[in-house]
């Protein structure tokens, strides 16, 4: 399982965020994530994993920046940082991990967890949530790692629908990050947050069996969330354009992840909840799903946005007193 390295010069930069730099390395599409590999300029020698992009891979439309070579040498290492994020890997790095230093949380008390198999339920999940309530993003193992890669946690922060991004287990550069996801969860709860969106990263790992995908992951979440006094809530990934058989209708990553779920999950069915206006409340934000948008997929969007729904309704000042809307399966 050998590393695919390219060594190239920058030729081009198209964006520049901060933790995150769009590129173009001797021609071809490239990110980098500087908060890791420092920063990078026009000009720049560099070595990029070119592995995903020859393989054509769902994740595969880019190099990632390994090294650069001009200025990226010898970075310091994150002040007061002594656990290492992917140890005894070729990029173990030294991050500051919110439990060595604040005493968390060892109770949820109610709040609600909403798990999304698929990172591109985040967006509709959220705008069904809406406006006014205090939402974490808590980015679990699973698809990409780095939070920062997540064009989509950008502009649901922008819009004030998520407060915070946290990374937890293998994931990394969120604004926190935990060593798991009950710490990610207690972190939450600690701060005062109201409601957590927990989903995996960008490009979600599959192989096309049922134990063999990421989104298993968020059954662990839903089961931390259980242990902790939490109210886990499922997005169902349902869709009617998909024309892969296991994901016609509802997935089979959605009954895997709640075969897997040890509590009571409250899972969101589109049909029993209140989803009018769904896609005047998701305008302006980046709905894409295996590249289908919400008028492709619409019952795609129209589930995930119905769990932000049930997840308000289990709020005190949402309704929790008329009991979720949604089915609870134990």
């Amino acid at each position: 399982m050998p590393l695919t390295l390219r060594r190239g010069s920058v030729t081009a930069i198209t964006e520049e965020l901060t933790a995150l730099v769009r590129l173009e390395v001797d021609g071809l599409p490239c990110i980098s994530y500087p908060r890791l590999t420092g920063p990078v300029r026009l000009g720049d020698e560099v070595l990029v994993n070119e592995q995903a992009r020859l393989l054509e891979l769902g994740s595969g439309g880019f190099d990632v920046l390994y090294a650069n070579l001009t200025r990226g040498l010898a970075l310091e290492p994150e002040e007061g940082a002594h656990v290492m994020a992917l140890p005894y890997t070729p990029a173990q790095v030294a991050l500051r991990h919110a439990e060595e230093t604040e005493e968390l949380a060892l109770d949820l008390d109610g709040m609600p967890v909403v798990c999304c198999t698929l990172h591109s339920q985040v967006a509709p999940v959220c705008a069904g949530i809406g406006e006014g309530i205090r939402v974490g993003y808590v980015q679990v193992p699973g698809g990409a790692l780095p939070v920062s890669l997540s064009d989509a946690v950008r502009a649901l922060k922008a819009r004030g629908l998520i407060e915070v991004a946290i990374a937890t287990g293998a994931c990394l550069d969120g604004d926190v990050d935990c060593v798991t996801v009950a710490a990610g969860l207690a972190w939450a709860a600690t701060q005062g947050l109201q409601v957590v969106v927990c989903a995996v990263g960008p490009g979600m790992v599959g192989t096309g069996s049922r134990l063999g995908h990421g989104a298993l992951a968020l059954a662990d979440a839903a089961n931390a969330a259980s242990a902790l006094g939490g109210r886990p809530v499922l997005a169902p990934r349902s869709s009617d354009a998909d024309a892969r058989e296991r994901h016609k209708g509802v997935s089979h990553h959605t009954r895997s992840v709640l075969d897997l779920c040890l509590g009571e999950v409250v899972v969101a069915w589109p049909d029993e909840v209140e989803t009018d206006g769904w896609e005047r409340a998701c305008a302006g934000l980046p709905l894409s799903h295996m590249g289908r948008g919400h008028d492709e997929d619409p019952g795609f969007f129209r589930a995930a946005y119905a769990a932000g729904v049930v997840a308000r309704s289990l709020l005190p000042t949402g309704g929790a007193s008329r009991g979720p809307v949604g089915v609870s399966i134990s």
